[in-house]
């Protein structure tokens, strides 16, 4: 799984039939503490997820089309499948 923060839409004019009511979002890969990586990925929103959450992105086909679509089997790469509220971590022994 992937931390990233959204940071945009991305809007096509045609789509596969299959994904007709998905968003393509934009994200970012960030760190646990919440620093950005410069790495992006485009993926599907499963969870209504907005420009400037914390989001979850799993990146296993399998994984990705059953939860974005419903339907296993769609050529999906990555999916938002859920919406990060906080992270918690634990302080490393000295």
């Amino acid at each position: 799984m992937i931390i990233a923060k959204v940071v945009g839409n991305i809007v096509a004019t045609q789509k596969n039939q299959r994904y007709e009511n998905a968003r393509v979002m934009l994200c970012e890969q960030i760190t646990p503490e919440g620093e950005t990586t410069g790495h992006t990925v485009l993926a599907l929103d499963a969870v209504d997820a907005g420009v400037g959450d914390t989001v979850l992105i799993v990146q296993e086909g399998w994984s990705a089309s059953t939860t974005a679509t419903g339907k296993a089997g769609a050529a999906i790469d990555s999916a938002i499948v859920g919406v990060v509220d906080r992270i918690d971590l634990l302080e490393s022994p000295a």
